[in-house]
């Protein structure tokens, strides 16, 4: 059934949006020609509009997305990433993150717990205490730097929490080096006692042992990543009380996981003490509320 478009089009562009005839005319100078033909019909019509619509589309699509990502990957580095973790194994302490590939269960403590993925970044840490122009070494691989400054600073965190608190006579005593200017008088407290040792020039002393420490700490390192010393992380043979003496290695084992676990304890307590006591007046003396 033909029906001519002249006698329909006025019914029709009443329907029909202004704003879309306009555009549609001006994109094709011949569309109100061709809307105005005495023999165009409705289906001839409709099929035409369809055909423009579909050619204009056409000059927005992407050419060939499968080969432009193609060439895209091909061009692009490995990721870091695929070698850091394991994507066959989950966290054990993170079930939704793979597991970092550093932290396979080898060292005591390992709960698989490092969202950052810190201990996998691949790196020889060797240059930060030696510099790599000196000499060739084996270097030290990421897990093992972390795991001794993590036993580092959970010993020296254990340490610097009973002397904070026994300083300030939590346990019972006022525990003070000898001497007037370590009194309470002088020092009334521990928060007070960074800046007034620093004023005494009783930190200069610190400084220096702090010093000589790290540096033969530091030669046990460059041994180790020069292949001539084998040792555990943060192992320098230190037991005058023989703990760990005729033990098994389980029970060496679970005693290090003790260690480590207080360790980390402590960094957080000392941590949180010292945020305290620098709140105010009133929280700089023992029980610090």
């Amino acid at each position: 059934h033909i029906v001519p478009l002249n006698h329909l089009l006025p019914h029709k562009m009443a329907n029909l949006s202004g704003h879309c005839f306009n555009l549609l005319s001006r994109w094709y100078p011949c569309f109100p020609q061709f809307c105005s033909s005495k023999y165009l019909t409705m289906t001839s019509f409709t099929a035409a509009i369809c055909a423009m619509m579909a050619t204009s589309a056409m000059a927005f699509a992407p050419a060939s997305t499968t080969d432009s990502s193609s060439a895209l990957k091909a061009g692009m580095p490995d990721r870091m990433w695929d070698q850091m973790v394991d994507k066959n194994e989950r966290s054990a302490s993170l079930p939704w993150l793979p597991r970092a590939k550093a932290l396979d269960g080898s060292y005591v403590g390992d709960v698989g717990f490092d969202p950052f993925y810190l201990s996998s970044i691949p790196k020889n840490f060797a240059g930060f205490i030696q510099p790599p122009s000196w000499e060739e070494t084996d270097g030290i691989e990421t897990i093992y730097w972390m795991r001794e400054a993590e036993l580092k600073h959970g010993r020296v965190a254990m340490l610097a929490w009973f002397g904070w608190l026994a300083t300030d006579g939590a346990f019972g005593i006022m525990m003070r080096f000898p001497g007037q200017i370590y009194s309470v008088d002088n020092i009334p407290n521990s928060y007070s006692a960074h800046d007034i040792l620093v004023e005494q020039g009783s930190m200069s002393f610190l400084l220096l042992a702090v010093g000589l420490i790290e540096f033969c700490t530091g030669a046990a390192l460059v041994q180790v990543s020069k292949g001539e010393l084998d040792r555990e992380a943060g192992d320098f043979g230190l037991d005058p009380l023989q703990f760990l003496k005729g033990k098994s290695k389980e029970e060496s084992d679970r005693m290090k996981t003790r260690e480590l676990l207080n360790g980390r304890l402590a960094m957080l307590a000392f941590g949180a003490v010292a945020t305290q006591t620098a709140l105010g007046e009133s929280t700089q003396n023992f029980p610090y509320f």
